[in-house]
């Protein structure tokens, strides 16, 4: 069921530079039904920013209702939530849009979990729910450079974790696709996260039935009202069917819409 509550921050850290994690308390939180989901935030107080911020859910536990969010604060209302403190207040609409199907991984299966950048943190929660079903994880995930890595540690522990930088600063050089290419391994399913470029090449690559992504894509409403986020879908020529990223995804199966 969406919400739209005023939840309590609980903590607010800087994680690595403009990157934040935000944990915030409140009945929102024990509604969350998959990892994927995202949440629409009211940054300032006031009228400006005038549209909320969609953000990712990192992680949630229902049963302290709590959830974490990491993001990046480039504009000027994701700087604004990032001076938020603990015990302060923000404005949540959600939990919102379809995540990743959990449900159909099975003990013992493999899954490839593969993150690029922001695109990340709705990946650790995912891996969390995988592992505790008896699946076997393995994550590879890619940044900018050594500065921009976050949450390394937290993955390694739900398995086996290869973090690759664009400038060769930390783990290996290049892109994801090269890591999926080295290790070359079975897999059951395949979900990922990231920037539109990083999701071409995988569904170009390894598409599929048994890989899913989740879009990044700029929203207004967040609720399927406003049509800002549509993408067409990749089985009607004429360019008239679409699908939107904020209530029909933002996890779609490889091959469903057109990226």
């Amino acid at each position: 069921m969406i919400q739209n509550e005023i939840m309590k921050v609980v903590e607010q850290r800087e994680l690595t530079e403009s990157i934040f994690e935000l944990t915030l308390q409140g009945s929102l939180a024990t509604d969350i039904k998959e990892p994927g989901q995202f949440v629409h935030v009211k940054t300032a107080n006031g009228i400006a920013p005038l549209l909320r911020r969609p953000i990712s859910i990192s992680s949630y536990d229902a049963s302290n209702s709590t959830m974490t969010m990491i993001y990046r604060a480039t504009g000027k209302g994701t700087k604004l939530l990032s001076k938020k403190k603990a015990g302060e207040l923000v404005d949540i609409l959600g939990p919102l849009g379809n995540g990743f199907p959990v449900g159909q991984v099975n003990k013992g299966e493999s899954v490839v979990i593969v993150g690029g950048g922001i695109g990340v943190p709705p990946l650790y929660q995912l891996s969390k729910n995988l592992t505790e079903k008896g699946a076997t994880v393995t994550q590879i995930l890619g940044f900018q450079s050594r500065e921009a890595v976050f949450y390394e540690q937290e993955f390694a522990r739900l398995g086996d974790t290869y973090v690759l930088t664009a400038d060769g600063s930390y783990g290996r050089k290049g892109f994801v696709t090269a890591q999926l290419e080295k290790l070359n391994m079975a897999y059951d399913f395949m979900y990922a996260c990231g920037p539109t470029p990083m999701l071409r090449a995988l569904e170009k690559n390894y598409g599929g039935d048994n890989l899913y992504l989740s879009l990044e894509e700029r929203m207004g409403c967040g609720i399927g009202a406003c049509f800002a986020c549509v993408c067409h879908t990749a089985d009607d020529p004429s360019g008239s069917s679409y699908r939107k990223v904020c209530s029909d995804g933002p996890v779609f199966r490889s091959g469903e819409v057109i990226i």
